[in-house]
C-alpha cells in the first residue's frame, strides 16, 4: 500500500501543473487540493484491479491518478458553505478556506477538467474503443447518475427520515460510483475481460464501495476529529441520514462485514490474481474498526 501511494503522489505531482505556470494561485491550490494527503483507496483499488487483469503499472498510474483527481475535486466542492461547510479537511484547513471560495470552485472544475485530459492523451487500452469506455465509465460515475447525483440525494435528505434502500441508493452514487469505476478503469488497463468477469469485479466494487460509507458513518459517529483528520461527528449535528442513525452502530459494523463477505465471495472465480482485492476488501472494512 505505501508503495502503490507513494507512486500515486509522485504521478500526481508530475501531472498536475506546477506552480510557476500561470494562473499561479490556481494551480498552487490545484496541487493543495491533490496532493499530501488522503489514504488513496481508490487507486490502490486501481492498481488491484490492474494486478488481477495483468495490466501494464504505467497505464494503471495515469487511470489511476484521473481517478484521485474526481475524488480531490469532489472534496474540495464537498466542503465549500454551499454544500457541507466544513473547514478541516486532511488534517489541514480546506481548500476555500486557506484560498478562498472562488478559487476552490475553479479548483474543483480544473481538477476535473484535468481527469478527463489524462485519461484521452495517453495510451491506456490496446483497442480505442476501449480506452472511450473508460472516459465514459469515468464521466458517468463522476455525474448525475453517478457521484454528483448521489450529492444531490444527500443534500435533499438533510434533516429527512428515510428508509435503508433509499440510504443505499443514495451512496451507491455518492460513495460507491467512483469506487466501482476505479476498479473498472484498472482492470480495463490490462487485457479484455469477459462479460461475466466485468459483473463480478463490478458486483465486488458496488459491495466495497457500501462498506467503505458505512465504516465512514461509524467512524464519524465514534472516532476524534484528530484521528479522522476532518471534523466528527458532522453528520449528527447535521441531522443526516446514515447507517449509524439507521442501525446503529453495531448493527452497522455487522453490515459492514456482510457487505466484505460479499465482495470477497464476488472474487471467487479469480483465484489468487484477486488477492489484492481481497486485501482491500479487509482494509476498507476494519480501518479503526
Amino acid at each position: 500500500m505505501r508503495r502503490i501511494q507513494s507512486r500515486v503522489e509522485a504521478a500526481l505531482d508530475a501531472l498536475l501543473p506546477t506552480p510557476d505556470i500561470a494562473p499561479y494561485r490556481l494551480h498552487e491550490a490545484m496541487r493543495y487540493a491533490a496532493l499530501g494527503g488522503g489514504k488513496r483507496v481508490r487507486p490502490l483499488l486501481a492498481f488491484a484491479a490492474g494486478e488481477l487483469n495483468g495490466a501494464d503499472v504505467k497505464r494503471v498510474e495515469v487511470a489511476a491518478a484521473a481517478v484521485e483527481l474526481i475524488h480531490a475535486y469532489s472534496l474540495v466542492h464537498d466542503d465549500m458553505p454551499c454544500m457541507d461547510d466544513d473547514t478541516l479537511r486532511r488534517g489541514r484547513p480546506t481548500c476555500h478556506v486557506e484560498f478562498d471560495e472562488a478559487t476552490a470552485l475553479l479548483v474543483g472544475d480544473s481538477l476535473q477538467s484535468l481527469a478527463f485530459q489524462l485519461l484521452s492523451e495517453h495510451a491506456l487500452a490496446d483497442e480505442c474503443t476501449t480506452q472511450l469506455h473508460m472516459i465514459g465509465t469515468l464521466a458517468a460515475a463522476a455525474g448525475s447518475r453517478g457521484m454528483a447525483g448521489g450529492q444531490a440525494i444527500d443534500l435533499a435528505a438533510v434533516g429527512k427520515s428515510i428508509t435503508l434502500p433509499e440510504l443505499e441508493f443514495m451512496h451507491i452514487h455518492k460513495t460507491g460510483a467512483l469506487i466501482r469505476a476505479s476498479v473498472m478503469l484498472g482492470a480495463l488497463c490490462g487485457r479484455a475481460l469477459a462479460e461475466d468477469e466485468a459483473a463480478q469485479l463490478d458486483h465486488y466494487a458496488k459491495c466495497i464501495g457500501l462498506a467503505f460509507q458505512v465504516v465512514d458513518d461509524v467512524l464519524d459517529a465514534e472516532s476524534s476529529t484528530a484521528t479522522l483528520g476532518k471534523t466528527a461527528g458532522k453528520d449528527a449535528d447535521q441531522n443526516k441520514p446514515t447507517y449509524v442513525s439507521l442501525l446503529g452502530v453495531s448493527q452497522a459494523r455487522a453490515f459492514a462485514l456482510e457487505l466484505r463477505e460479499q465482495a470477497v465471495a464476488a472474487l471467487d472465480g479469480f483465484g489468487d490474481s484477486g488477492l489484492r482485492l481481497r486485501q482491500l476488501a479487509d482494509f476498507v472494512v476494519t480501518r479503526h474498526f
